[in-house]
């Protein structure tokens, strides 16, 4: 499965231009990106659209899920599938959808529509994530703050907001990854002359795989590797803290 990423990463050090002969080793492809206005441009594109939609996500991604695992009312079972149904959804039918209906409301594509666009999938992500570290959190300590003459919010940010910060960051990575890489979604719903990451380089593929985009690709693909190795290490990190407070706790009594 991972034998294409290793070709791929190999003919990326490849010194002839054209990725069908060895002709020796050399870095000059890595050090040409970095003068590539393009690249920088589409670079810059990517980590705006993606930060700016895994901050909105982490907000609401962090609420929803809290508001779901601690209340009841009319209609929760209907909204929660709601809200994770761009999980199920394939990209291209989210595509299409949010592109008819910014051209039903006549707003213009631009990054802003993308970003916009982008939240949808990361929220249910987040959503996701934190609503799995919710069920390993013991709700008596809340209840005990508020014994304790802590109010709602002061409960919510020095007791439950710390204990499911590992599952807000494993969800932000996970999104920040999947929002970086998108092509489709981006793709229809990008405005003229903004270009994405992997909008750049598909459309310098069709004029065949050369060893720049090789490159490029071992880069996007070692720096998503990376980011999501320490999305799960803190996730496994939280889980392990979890237990070992349950250890102790029943140790205790």
């Amino acid at each position: 499965m991972y034998l294409p990423i290793l070709v791929l990463a190999f003919y990326s050090f490849n010194q002839s231009p054209y990725s069908a002969k060895w002709q020796g080793f050399t870095l000059e492809w890595y050090g040409k990106l970095f003068n590539d206005e393009r690249i920088l441009s589409g670079l810059y594109n990517s980590l705006l659209v993606a930060f700016c939609a895994v901050g909105v996500s982490a907000v609401f991604g962090t609420l929803m899920a809290v508001g779901l695992a601690r209340y009841d009312f009319p209609g929760k079972k209907l909204y929660q599938g709601i809200a994770y149904l761009p999980l199920l959804i394939p990209d291209i039918a989210i595509a299409v959808s949010t592109l008819v209906c910014l051209a039903a409301f006549a707003i213009p594509l631009s990054i802003w529509t993308i970003i916009a666009a982008h939240i949808v999938f990361c929220l249910s992500y987040v959503g996701l994530v934190v609503s799995a570290r919710m069920n390993n959190i013991n709700p008596h300590l809340e209840e005990a703050a508020l014994d304790l003459g802590a109010t709602p919010i002061q409960a919510f940010i020095l007791v439950l907001l710390p204990q499911l910060m590992p599952g807000i960051i494993s969800g932000c990575l996970l999104a920040f990854v999947l929002s970086l890489d998108d092509f489709l979604i981006a793709s229809f719903t990008a405005g003229s002359g903004t270009n994405t990451l992997p909008m750049e380089i598909f459309s310098r593929i069709r004029t065949g795989v050369k060893p720049d985009i090789n490159a490029l690709s071992v880069m996007l693909i070692s720096m998503t590797a990376i980011v999501a190795l320490i999305g799960e290490l803190i996730r496994t990190a939280g889980k392990g803290e979890n237990r070992l407070k349950l250890i102790q706790s029943r140790k205790m009594f």
